[in-house]
């Protein structure tokens, strides 16, 4: 999840040039150059910083594979897909703004988060630690294609990868400081890396699926997927630099759960002003609290009276 903070910042940008209004012919090219312009220094400057900040104190090497498809119950996997997803939208409707067709801002912008994460995978593929991981490239190009796929076809998301999250407690010392070593010890180092306070969305618009029906066109429905009892990417276990076990919790249970809850989508509220329709666009790419049914890996089912 080190790449999310970025990405973040990087959509608020571009969703501030979503909503400009149509251009002549003659002001296309300076456009065109101005975004082509952010879009390199972006893309560059995001690579240096992350190599920067996260893998010079690591030994290089040559090109290595990492197999980590059972790795942190494949949230992390499902955040990929999500973070190249919600990138579509706004890079998209940032290169319709030079006057692109729709179809070519489509595919150019849907491929934009793509284009970054198989960059920062490079990075992880020439250090010791991490290692070019198929699985996080298969989530990669699912997100682009859910975007691409439904744009190009209906012109709109009817499907779209959400995210939400809830401050998590651990009330055991030794999970408290196991957590903070893993993901940080501020609510935004744990929402961005907490894997145990984490749930992705699959929101259905049901009305674009029934338009003559009398449904909210606002109103959604969402599978949400989450996981718990995570202090270890394979299981509960971490060593110190000589192979010793220094901390052993395979007593705690690594569990799966699922939800099914209302939404919103904001994109389809209704209003005539640009910042507003931008900062709804914006908060789109988080689930709306609300009631859930959590149903757990064993069978269990609980009723959330609200559930972030």
């Amino acid at each position: 999840m080190k790449q999310r903070i970025l990405f973040t910042v990087l959509t608020v940008m571009l969703c501030a040039l979503s909503y400009a209004q149509p251009i002549p012919d003659s002001l296309r090219k300076k456009r065109t150059q101005l975004i082509a312009g952010i879009n390199i220094a972006g893309y560059g400057t995001s690579i240096y910083l992350l190599n920067n900040a996260w893998y010079k104190n690591y030994p290089k090497g040559p090109f290595r594979v990492f197999k980590d498809g059972k790795e942190w119950n494949q949230m992390d996997k499902i955040g990929h897909a999500w973070t190249t997803y919600m990138l579509g939208a706004p890079s998209s409707a940032m290169w319709r703004w030079t006057g692109m067709s729709e179809t070519a801002s489509t595919l150019l912008g849907g491929l934009t988060g793509l284009t970054f994460l198989t960059g920062v995978e490079m990075l992880d593929a020439h250090c010791a630690k991490w290692g070019w991981s198929w699985g996080d490239m298969a989530a990669n190009a699912a997100g682009t294609a859910l975007f691409i796929g439904q744009q190009l076809g209906w012109k709109e998301q009817r499907l779209m990868l959400k995210f939400s999250f809830h401050h998590n407690r651990y009330s055991d010392p030794q999970l408290q400081q196991r957590a903070n070593e893993l993901y940080g010890s501020t609510w935004y180092e744990r929402m961005l890396k907490d894997y145990n306070a984490q749930t992705y969305w699959l929101s259905v618009n049901v009305r674009a699926f029934a338009p003559k029906s009398n449904w909210p066109a606002w109103l959604n429905i969402a599978a949400g997927y989450g996981a718990d009892g995570l202090f270890g990417g394979f299981e509960n276990i971490a060593t110190d630099d000589n192979g010793n076990l220094r901390f052993d919790r395979r007593d705690i249970a690594r569990s799966r759960q699922f939800y099914l809850s209302p939404d919103i989508d904001l994109s389809r509220i209704k209003t005539n002003k640009k910042w507003l329709k931008t900062t709804l666009t914006v908060l789109n790419i988080f689930k709306v609290p609300a009631p859930a049914l959590e149903f757990g890996t064993k069978g269990k089912l609980r009723v959330r009276p609200l559930y972030f």
